[in-house]
């Protein structure tokens, strides 16, 4: 999360998860009565980055967006320099850091999408004017600073969101961090697992945000009611990808699901995707052993980032893809919002892209059944 090409990460990267891979098979996703119109998405850092790169390309289903700790859409440009200078402090030495008010040239990056939605290369750019759009900051995020979290407030307003639809969440002492309440490092440090005690549940001001303006129903329970899957993400990559894709998807074998119990007896319900940070995927292979301990970071982010209580008693399916370490392009298992699966990686053609709304489509699949 610190650095998106980090050295000190590349050796244990190349212990990619093939090298621990068991015997499991796991099921696909199940076919749910989703509405596919009230599907929605959010993430952290590289997660947010990629969270508005999915309700930029597919505006006609995406209801709306949360975003903590990233910038606008196609912000690195295709370019590596520019992912970690000018939308982000994540290159070495931190003294080359770019990030000023303007530095994500907020302009031509509207004009990008609207070419590319002239284009056919993402759906209609007038849907984004309609999406619900929350972002979260830290004051004390020194990885995406706040000046580049408000220039993806800016982007939005410039395609047409209206103020009464966007809500700005800052944190003054926050790091580097998914903000909960009560889980987590100190809120104002920016390691790992990037969980943060912060008194501030930014899944549930996501959640609410984007699905209001009537409150969220309130957990009833301590435990989950619902159920977690873990499934076969590689059925849902693109049948069609090139032979260059077959290791360098960014990808992981597997993903996660959460079903809450009214949406596994066929209520109808909604869907959000959460899209972990860079260094949180489940396969991920820290320095520091993740709390709880173990080897990898596991489902450090899948059950401890708050949204399972808050999807329950909202008829609310949470989907968790994971994004996997590639040695010597994305060592710290990062999603790609700069460019490491291919030039198309911001649009429907992109690998990743495509993969989650494959995902979204199975999911869906049995509306109204």
């Amino acid at each position: 999360m610190k650095a998106i090409l980090c050295v000190c990460a590349v050796v244990l990267a190349t212990l990619s998860p093939a090298s621990f891979a068991d015997s499991t098979t796991y099921p696909p996703l199940p076919a749910l009565n989703v509405d596919i119109t009230q599907t929605s998405v959010s993430g952290l850092s590289s997660g947010g980055f990629m969270a508005v790169q999915l309700a930029v390309a597919y505006s006609s289903i995406i209801k709306g967006v949360g975003v903590v700790a990233a910038g606008p859409y196609y912000c690195a440009q295709n370019n590596v320099v520019i992912a970690t200078t000018r939308c982000s402090c994540t290159i070495q030495p931190a003294s080359a850091c770019a990030v000023t008010p303007t530095s994500t040239e907020v302009p031509k990056l509207v004009a990008f999408t609207k070419a590319s939605s002239a284009s056919h290369v993402i759906d209609d750019a007038a849907n984004i004017a309609a999406q619900r759009v929350v972002t979260v900051s830290g004051g004390d995020d020194a990885t995406v600073p706040p000046a580049v979290v408000a220039q993806l407030q800016d982007y939005y307003a410039a395609l047409g969101v209206p103020a009464q639809n966007m809500l700005k969440v800052g944190i003054p002492n926050a790091g580097h961090t998914m903000p909960t309440l009560n889980y987590g490092v100190a809120c104002s440090e920016s390691e790992t697992p990037y969980i943060g005690k912060c008194q501030v549940d930014g899944a549930k001001a996501m959640l609410g945000w984007i699905y209001g303006p009537g409150p969220l129903a309130p957990p009833t329970a301590t435990t989950p009611k619902g159920r977690y899957i873990r499934f076969d993400q590689t059925r849902y990559l693109p049948a069609d990808r090139p032979s260059t894709f077959t290791w360098t998807t960014g990808m992981d074998t597997t993903g996660w699901l959460y079903v809450p119990a009214a949406c596994n007896t066929g209520a109808p319900c909604r869907l959000h995707i959460v899209l972990h940070g860079c260094e949180q995927g489940q396969d991920y292979l820290p320095l520091k052993s993740p709390p709880g301990g173990g080897l990898f970071y596991g489902t450090t982010f899948v059950r401890h980032a708050g949204y399972e209580p808050w999807a329950d008693n909202n008829r609310i399916v949470v989907l968790f893809p994971q994004a996997v370490s590639i040695p010597g392009l994305n060592p710290n298992g990062c999603w790609d919002w700069w460019g490491y699966t291919g030039a198309h990686f911001a649009d429907q053609q992109g690998v990743q892209m495509r993969a989650i709304r494959n995902m979204i489509d199975r999911l869906a699949s049995k509306q109204g059944g």
